[in-house]
């Protein structure tokens, strides 16, 4: 009887003590699953057991890509702006004008090789654009060389002010195109941001100066605006459908698919966009003789022959920094964000024609500069509000897959 009894014991013995190590084998695998401020919570000891509540949902914190290559927008902000000294000072030169807006790619060529050479250890064709994508670029490159051409027949025929509703036109093409091919569900700040991003620009369009110009005939004025909102359209079209090639043909498979892609794929992909935007813009230059007007345009242009050629020159520089940021925030985040980016753009173009160009900062340009950064302002929140709302119920998750483990070994324990 009391073998028995000591047999009995050391059996309770056991399967507690299988019990307890299938119950920190679980803990172990939710604890590196969870989220940081989970796993802090998890190392500190504590007398009474954990509430619901006390895993609070980790701070939104943008992906350094995304902040990354919004600053790159900012800074590629001269580009319009150069391109507006060219029309202003003489140039006429359409596709050279959208040649200066896509041809700036070889600036990525040196960065593109060093990021190539130090990830050899992958597989140099790991790192490179699958076919698929490549075909994708080159489509998509060409219909944006074609919307650059559009913008700049618009440009050309439009007062400066009413051209601002370009942006404006621009923002709500994304978000409706986003809406039909990528799924994007609008919250109320992200619809709000969208609003106010299409009312800012659109003010500066009914303010004083923007009608049509003295002399210039209906039909020009008309034609001009109507070649703005169709390069908007096709502006509009084109960060959708990168989106979608990019998700489509261009995520990694496995464990990394829900991580962005690298940085060198966003090169990759905006030089291939150039590369065929480039080859576009040639063909039109060639067919329109534009090679051969180029001297002449020069010798013209009002601020002297050497300050044509500089302007080219830094306005496709800069043209190539937004490019790139905006290929950026479209492949690690979204292209809603990047038409938030453009249309934030607008008013921040309008401060540096005020200070470079001396055009008057009046009473519209304010109120569009506030209704601007209040609706990045809306995005922004919304996004961190989102965030929090994502986090929290993956913490609700977790702690209901413990409590569900937990009670499953109890309740198969002898």
């Amino acid at each position: 009887v009391r073998g028995l009894e000591r047999a009995s014991k050391k059996q309770q013995s056991s399967s507690t003590n299988i019990l307890a190590a299938k119950l920190r084998h679980i803990m172990a695998i939710t604890t590196a699953s969870a989220s940081p401020a989970m796993q802090e919570a998890a190392k500190t000891p504590s007398a009474s057991p954990p509430r619901a509540t006390a895993a609070s949902p980790a701070r939104y914190r943008p992906s350094p890509l995304v902040i990354f290559s919004a600053c790159l927008v900012l800074i590629g902000s001269s580009g319009p702006l150069l391109l507006r000294v060219y029309f202003v000072h003489g140039g006429q030169r359409l596709w050279l004008s959208a040649l200066v807006q896509i041809s700036g790619w070889p600036l990525l060529l040196p960065p593109l090789c060093v990021s190539i050479f130090r990830g050899r250890r992958h597989g140099i064709v790991n790192l490179l654009l699958p076919p698929r994508l490549i075909g994708a670029a080159v489509v998509l490159g060409s219909l944006y060389a074609v919307s650059c051409f559009v913008y700049a027949m618009g440009s050309q025929a439009l007062p400066l002010s009413t051209s601002s509703l370009l942006l404006a036109t621009q923002l709500a093409f994304t978000a409706v195109f986003a809406f039909l091919f990528v799924g994007l569900r609008f919250t109320p700040f992200s619809a709000n941001a969208v609003l106010l991003l299409t009312i800012g620009p659109a003010v500066l369009g009914v303010g004083p100066g923007s009608g049509k110009p003295a002399g210039e005939p209906s039909k020009t004025y008309w034609t001009g605006f109507c070649e703005a909102i169709a390069a908007a359209a096709l502006a509009g079209l084109v960060l959708p459908l990168v989106e979608v090639a990019m998700e489509r043909f261009g995520r990694r498979r496995g464990p990394a698919a829900s991580a962005p892609p690298p940085y060198s794929t966003v090169m990759q992909m905006q030089a291939m966009m150039g590369l065929a935007g480039t080859m576009v813009c040639l063909l039109g230059m060639a067919i329109k003789s534009d090679f051969k007007a180029l001297p002449i345009e020069a010798a013209a242009f009002g601020l002297g022959e050497t300050k044509y050629y500089l302007v080219l020159v830094w306005g496709a520089v800069a043209w190539q920094l937004l490019n790139l940021g905006v290929v950026g925030l479209v492949t690690c985040a979204s292209s809603l964000l990047a038409g938030i980016m453009v249309a934030v753009l607008l008013p921040l173009s309008e401060v540096l024609a005020v200070i470079f160009l001396h055009e008057k900062f009046d009473g519209p340009k304010g109120i569009a500069l506030v209704l601007c950064l209040w609706g990045f302002a809306s995005y922004m929140y919304g996004e961190k509000v989102q965030q929090k709302k994502v986090e929290a119920q993956k913490s609700e998750l977790l702690q209901q897959q413990v409590a569900r483990k937990t009670g499953d070994l109890e309740l198969n324990a002898p």
